[in-house]
């Protein structure tokens, strides 16, 4: 029996990871669960799995939380706010937390979770993004496993089972392409926040639906790549993969090329974080190449998708840059869910931003300087965003 810590129950990851506990209840339990502020669906997620320890990050809803579970016995321990949630990620005996937390906020969580001595599911990919310098001494040092638990990185390392040391030449990420990967790039500025939530294959939560529109999610993946795998950043390629059946490929030294195919589930990817190295069976619906018809791939188009090549110029700065894009594009998309800026304003002010902090790019940042570059970042926008309105 494996024992969890998840944060960020409530989000998509969050639920997905419980579907599966639930599933597998000879092979699971959930020891701490953290959330935002969906009281109602908490609740009954502590009524199901009986954890712990909670916490609660918007703290002004305790007294809510307490109500919903008066009933509840045994009574979970109780924190909130931000250092709540990171004395959940550190507590007790669980094997593993999984990092479902959206944004740089699941940075500090992760890093105690680590330095408890927890292996991570890593669905959080700002953690590596962001705070990669700091994040992959910390695995070492505490003989820790991070385990990727996004769908395209989890291709990865599944393809990587039984690959010899030096052999991999390439990785190959896929992207769905998004809202927009069949609309003409005139047609951009017409964009309203309905239409970049209408993602074609995936069901998730709204900042990363916009990423995906923005392709920004890929570029952050291959960031994520290079921290994950090692891989120089020329060696990391974005195609477009229309159908999302294929959730990303590895070419190898010989020029063999391996790939993993899936249904569009993420049940499938944190299935594997949680059972590695084993496999277990699932009643699920298996994959039918026929019912899946033709798989596509073409080139993305950097006049759509201008936040990609961001994404790699930040990576090939690597310092502090890349939190400043991570924070950037946050603060952006959360301006444009808002309707206070346009789509195509998205990235515009993240390069503001980026070209700004050039000057100032730490080149080896300890935790205090990637929590200060996120800080400023997310400050610069706001600042370049009122001066686009």
């Amino acid at each position: 029996m494996k024992a969890i810590t998840l944060l960020g129950s409530t989000g998509s990851i969050g639920t997905q990871t419980l579907d599966i506990v639930a599933e597998y209840p000879d092979r699971f339990r959930i020891v701490g669960l953290a959330a935002g502020s969906n009281i109602p669906l908490l609740a009954a997620q502590i009524r199901q799995f009986k954890p712990e320890i909670v916490a609660l990050r918007d703290e002004s809803k305790r007294e809510e939380l307490l109500a919903a579970i008066a009933d509840v016995n045994p009574q979970p321990i109780l924190l909130t706010g931000a250092d709540g949630v990171v004395e959940v990620a550190r507590y007790g005996d669980s094997d593993v937390v999984v990092t479902g937390i959206v944004g740089c906020a699941g940075l500090l969580p992760t890093i105690a979770a680590i330095e408890a001595g927890k292996d991570i599911a890593l669905a959080n990919k700002e953690t590596l993004i962001a705070g990669g310098p700091v994040v992959l001494p910390l695995l070492e040092k505490h003989n820790v496993r991070l385990l990727p638990a996004d769908s395209e990185h989890s291709a990865i390392f599944q393809c990587l089972q039984g690959v010899p040391s030096g052999g991999l030449r390439r990785i190959l990420l896929t992207a769905s392409g998004g809202a927009f990967r069949d609309w003409p790039v005139e047609k951009l500025p017409e964009v309203t926040v309905a239409d970049a939530l209408k993602h074609p294959n995936w069901s998730m939560g709204k900042k990363i639906t916009v990423d995906s529109a923005t392709l920004m999610n890929k570029g952050l993946e291959v960031i994520e790549a290079h921290f994950l795998f090692g891989m120089d950043y020329d060696a990391i390629d974005i195609v477009i993969h229309p159908q999302s059946i294929i959730h990303s490929l590895i070419e190898l030294q010989d020029t063999s090329v391996l790939a993993q195919l899936g249904w569009p589930d993420m049940r499938l990817p944190i299935l594997y974080t949680l059972s590695y190295p084993e496999r277990l069976y699932t009643a699920w619906e298996p994959l039918d190449l026929v019912k899946a018809g033709n798989l596509t791939f073409r080139e993305p188009d950097h006049d759509k998708y201008p936040c990609m090549d961001l994404a790699y110029a930040a990576g090939r700065a690597g310092g502090s840059m890349p939190a400043v894009l991570n924070a950037a594009n946050e603060q952006a998309v959360a301006l444009f869910l808002e309707e206070k800026i346009g789509f195509l304003d998205i990235p515009r002010t993240i390069a503001r931003t980026c070209d700004r902090h050039r000057a100032d790019n730490c080149a080896t940042p300890s935790l205090e300087d990637i929590l200060e570059a996120d800080r400023w970042a997310r400050q610069c926008v706001v600042e370049t965003a009122a001066a686009l309105v």
